[in-house]
């Protein structure tokens, strides 16, 4: 009886303890949401406190400063031809290497986890100078070429890992019905692949969505500017508009805060399936 009763207690215990960092890791949120609320003055005298008086216009005034319809416009068509290219290209990539286990898909791998321990600064310079030999600076395809190059490694590596646990039986089941290679591939392999497909998605439409240096050094243009370009307009170098700054980050991880609990449940299963594969 008393260890089930040490048992319980350590429960709440550890249910205290999570619940008290999950509160912790809410605190930001807090301050952002409080003080998108209020005037300047009161965010600059009582940014931890409730709001004197609740300023909705700071969010009109944020809409149309950002001109966040071209803006959200243009983080979603970056974010979403990105992820599409890197999920078939990096899918089939990864197929292909794990399948055919010669000298140059191995050197190949090896590369792609070596990429990915360069750091980014060290390439901005030759990045800018490709892109704009290519013809493609100040293009939403420029910089979706280079999100490509970029996330085409850690997305790699972990499709290769989870080709790996796909039993090679079911693809001979493939050929013996009469399917092809790319017939066992979108057919056999890639609706198997999706748990993991979803993993990479997520984790890319974080990092795209939010990213703000790559689409700094591409894109030029007020009409090509992704959100996070257009919410730093708010940051002079005489003047920071936090009562203005403030709401355009709300409307601006707004939308990939709803997109990742619309996809929460996929996780969870991608997770269930992975324990239990082969």
């Amino acid at each position: 009886m008393n260890t089930v009763k040490k048992t319980r207690s350590s429960y709440l215990m550890i249910e205290m303890i999570l619940l008290l960092v999950g509160l912790l890791f809410l605190v930001p949120f807090y301050f952002l949401l409080v003080n998108s609320v209020k005037g300047f003055g009161d965010i600059l005298t009582n940014a931890a406190g409730w709001p004197e008086a609740f300023v909705w216009h700071n969010y009109a005034q944020a809409w149309q400063k950002t001109h966040f319809l071209t803006s959200f416009g243009n983080s979603l068509l970056i974010t979403v031809m990105s992820n599409l290219l890197l999920a078939l290209l990096c899918a089939m990539a990864a197929y292909r290497m794990v399948r055919r286990d010669t000298w140059f898909n191995r050197v190949l791998y090896g590369t792609f986890v070596a990429a990915m321990v360069i750091p980014f600064q060290s390439l901005m310079i030759p990045l800018v100078k490709v892109v704009s030999t290519l013809g493609v600076m100040d293009t939403r395809t420029g910089l979706i070429l280079c999100y490509l190059g970029f996330g085409a490694p850690i997305t790699v590596f972990l499709l290769h890992g989870f080709v790996k646990t796909v039993p090679f039986s079911i693809e001979e089941a493939g050929r013996v019905d009469g399917s092809g290679t790319f017939g066992i591939f979108f057919r056999l392999i890639l609706p198997l692949m999706q748990p993991i497909i979803v993993t990479v998605i997520i984790l890319n439409t974080l990092w795209i969505w939010n990213d703000y240096l790559m689409p700094s050094l591409i894109l030029q243009s007020p009409n090509n500017r992704t959100i996070p370009i257009a919410t730093y307009a708010f940051f002079g170098q005489f003047t920071k508009q936090w009562d203005l700054a403030l709401p355009a980050l709300v409307l601006g991880i707004a939308p990939v805060v709803i997109f990742f609990l619309a996809m929460q449940k996929y996780i969870i299963e991608g997770i269930a399936q992975g324990s239990v594969k082969g």
